[in-house]
């Protein structure tokens, strides 16, 4: 069993990362661990050294190719993902183990803990996650990269993660969505496991936050033309999360003629809509957390216009004229709307 942990500038959140799994190495639980610095410019490397862990430098090409880098170079029959900004709980790989035992099953991921809950912010963001954590059914076609283990036979025969998708150094595009859908498809069978949890340090800057979700809306575009059969949702985000930026979409496109003629109706129509779209996963927060969840409705609502800001560069890198027209394909070196 080895564990990849892919990182770039990773300085203030690496060493409660690796003081979580080392002892797990210490107890013979992991075989290795192999830490991949994707380019780092701060201390990163140097804290990464003081442990026990090979450390890997990357390309600084994001973290598909930074977790390509580290299975490629490991032994152990099954690869642990998590996350530099994850902290592991003491049963977290143990909780995941148990569904390997099924040789039909390829990977297995688990969910968060969330370690800033006095955060507005960051508490909104988890329970969300969670909430739809919650609704996930044991065998999904969709497991985030934070926290996956999965067989190594299965990364060699797929190819690994998508490395032609990302964009720079520390960019988060959709690679382990891409590979959750391409093993489905290859007939491989994906478990959650909600009990297993990772500690994360969920983004408190809203401004950073929202840029973030720009990106994610980015490479939605990229990735859903490559799977299109996942366009309707998936095993994490339903019909209702992607109708939103359309929504939002339509409601800006509308304005002009709010502006120039009068119709006030139209444009705020839509965006009602959107807002009114926010209302279901409230009322689960409210009910699984504290009235700090009346905040999500304005939330949702702002996210899906920063969403739609990257969503329209992303249609127009693909029907610019003179690009190349990008497909689906199972062999292709691969491509959440997710929350973070």
């Amino acid at each position: 069993m080895s564990l990849v942990i892919p990182g770039r500038n990773c300085a203030q959140t690496l060493e409660k990362c690796l003081n979580s799994v080392v002892p797990l190495l210490e107890r013979g639980e992991l075989e290795e661990i192999l830490f991949v610095d994707d380019g780092s410019t701060d201390k990163t490397a140097e804290i990464a050294r003081r442990y026990p862990v090979q450390v890997i430098k990357g390309t600084g090409s994001g973290p598909g190719a930074a977790r390509n880098l580290g299975w490629r170079q490991a032994q152990g029959a099954s690869i642990w993902f998590i996350d530099s900004d994850c902290v592991a709980e003491p049963d977290t790989l143990q909780k995941l183990l148990p569904h390997l035992n099924d040789p039909d099953v390829a990977g297995v991921g688990g969910s968060y803990a969330n370690l800033y809950p006095d955060s507005l912010l960051a508490t909104l963001i988890h329970e969300e996650i969670v909430a739809r954590h919650r609704r996930m059914p044991q065998e999904v076609n969709f497991l985030g990269g934070f926290n996956v283990l999965y067989r190594h036979a299965v990364l060699d025969e797929l190819n690994g993660f998508d490395e032609s998708e990302t964009n720079g150094p520390g960019a988060a595009g959709a690679e382990d969505c891409d590979f959750s859908f391409r093993a489905v498809r290859s007939k491989h069978r994906l478990h959650f496991e909600f009990n297993s949890h990772v500690g994360h340090h969920h983004p408190r800057n809203l401004w950073r936050y929202m840029q973030t979700q720009a990106r994610h809306g980015y490479y939605r575009i990229l990735l859903h033309l490559r799977h299109p059969e996942e366009i309707g949702g998936d095993s994490y985000a339903g019909f209702s999360d992607y109708l939103q930026p359309p929504l939002a979409a339509l409601s800006v496109a509308t304005l002009p003629v709010t502006v120039f003629d009068g119709g006030w109706l139209v444009s705020s129509v839509f965006a009602l809509l959107q807002l009114l779209l926010q209302i279901p996963m409230t009322l689960r927060l409210i009910w699984q957390s504290d009235l700090r969840m009346l905040a999500f409705p304005a939330f949702g609502f702002i996210r899906a216009y920063f969403r739609l800001a990257g969503m329209v560069p992303g249609v127009w890198s693909v029907w610019r004229p003179g690009s190349k027209p990008k497909h689906s394909s199972p062999e292709a070196k691969s491509c959440k709307l997710v929350n973070e």
